[in-house]
Formats: C-alpha cells, structure tokens, sequence
C-alpha cells in the first residue's frame, strides 16, 4: 500500500513545528513527508511501522524517521475510545538542517544520526526520558527560548550511542512513486493551491472519480472532508499571518482563500477555539513576554 503524503505547515516566523496529538488523529495513517521527524509516544501501546520495520512500541517509544520514510504508529485502543495525547512530534525540514550544520560547526556531530535516520532510529528509554519534558517545554516556547530547546534536544539525539535502526538496510524511500499515487497527486494539487479555487468537483475529475467515491474515499485517506480538510490547513496559513500587524484579519480572511469573513471567523473559531483577533493578541502577548525575559 502507497503512503499518503502529510502535509507539513510550519509558521513563517518559526524554523520548526512542534506539536502533539491524540488517537484515533487524522494523521494516524501510513504516511511520509519530506520533513525529518522525532517522534515520541507518551502514552498507549501498540505497533510501530517505519519503512518495512513492524514492532511493537510502549510509552517512551522515541524515533527520528528521516525524509520521506513512510511511518505509523497504531495504538492498542478499543474501538469508540479516544486518548487526548498520544504523542509529540518536532518536525523540522532537511534545507533547515543543512542550513543549521553550515551555520554551526558546533553542531556538525548531528550528521552521522541524519545519515542514518533513512531507515529510521529507535532511541533508548533514558533518553526518552530526558527528551519528553525538553518537547513538551518547546509547546508553549517562544523566541529564543524555542532555539534553546531545540539545540538542547539535538545535543542529547545527536550524542545517544545507543540508537537502533528499525528499516532494513536495504530500504530506501521513493517519494516519485508515493507521490504517483492518485489521492496524493491530488493532495499535493490542494497544497500547491491552498488560497485559490478549490472544489470537490474538480478534484473528483483529477482523481478520476465520481464525487461521492471522491469523497469517500478522501475521507478514509485523511480522516476529514475535503472542506475540513482544507479548512484547517487554511486556518493553520492564516495563523501564519496573523503575526503580521500590518494586515488585518479580513485581508487575511482573503489571503488564505476564504470569500467571507463571518465564515472564516467561525471556522477558525472551530479549529482553534477562540476568534483570529484573540488569537492575534495572545500571540502578541506571548511574543512580548519572550522579548522581555
């Protein structure tokens, strides 16, 4: 089975995506992006999917899955259940770490463990232990404080002598053919167009569907509706912009693709749990706070 591409959105005033999630979670599928990713499960247990790896995984399961290398992890939880946190996850693109290790020579040490992530890396508990508070801190972190962290977390990953290969060593991702993949083609269509006209209809047509078999199966492919699904990520673009005060919210309403600010007030609403002008001072509060420290 074809991996689906993710599609990895980091904020424009920030190097880096740190974030956590639940299970079941839309994400929560056979997939892979181009962005190197460090993964650590804080609570379920289950199998563990990296490459053509199976095993089983515990809470503390911390891995870096390199570019491209398609992962999942599936939680033992009964059917109808939910759990609020099932894992973080720091994501961090390969230009960023190239341009980390020309920059700082200080850090060159972490090339050995970005070679061998390929096949993906299974990391010690003691370090898993040591790693979590770092990433659950870099949550809430802003500024220079988020630099810290990270540099913190690459220091320990970097230097861990004891880390496991979980793909053979034969394997090797091929993102041209995920990428051929039809659902993917289509996905990589929604990314490139985020702010513009997107219909289902249309990507019915490029999927070579009907609409109602598009939209099932889009649906069991990412786990939202084609309108949820681009929703959220418009809401994640307009996030973006919001830190920027020189435009206001109903030119970014425009900007990331939505044709009306009441609508775009509540489906952010929806997704974020407050209105954009709250989330907008928040951040601006967070921001001032981090200067000042």
């Amino acid at each position: 089975m074809q991996p689906d591409l993710e599609l990895v959105q980091v904020r424009d005033d920030q190097s880096f995506k740190i974030w956590s999630h639940g299970y079941p979670y839309r994400t929560v599928r056979w997939h892979f992006h181009p962005e190197y990713e460090l993964h650590l499960v804080t609570a379920t247990a289950g199998n563990r999917y990296v490459g053509d790896h199976i095993g089983p995984f515990t809470p503390g399961d911390l891995v870096l899955a390199g570019p491209n290398l398609p992962h999942n992890w599936i939680s033992d939880v009964p059917p109808g259940e939910a759990v609020e946190e099932r894992c973080l996850v720091l994501q961090f693109t390969a230009a960023f770490a190239a341009g980390v290790l020309a920059t700082f020579p200080e850090l060159r040490f972490l090339e050995p463990v970005l070679a061998e992530s390929h096949r993906g890396l299974r990391f010690a508990p003691a370090l898993s232990e040591r790693v979590g508070p770092l990433m659950r801190a870099l949550l809430d972190a802003e500024g220079a404080r988020r630099v810290g962290l990270l540099v913190e977390i690459l220091d320990l990953v970097g230097h861990a002598e004891e880390r496991v290969p979980l793909a053979s060593i034969g394997f090797r991702p091929d993102p041209s053919a995920y990428l051929s993949s039809t659902m993917n083609l289509v996905l990589r269509h929604i990314d490139r167009n985020l702010t513009g006209d997107l219909n289902e209809t249309d990507l019915a047509a490029l999927a070579r569907q009907s609409v109602s078999a598009f939209s099932r199966s889009f649906r069991k492919r990412t786990g939202l509706t084609f309108v949820q699904y681009v929703n959220s990520l418009r809401i994640e673009l307009a996030c973006q912009h919001l830190g920027q005060p020189e435009l206001t919210v109903a030119e970014i309403c425009y900007e990331v693709g939505f044709n009306n600010v009441s609508n775009f007030n509540r489906q952010f609403l929806a997704v974020k749990g407050m209105p954009p002008s709250k989330f907008r001072a928040l951040r601006r509060d967070g921001a001032r706070l981090a200067s000042a420290a």
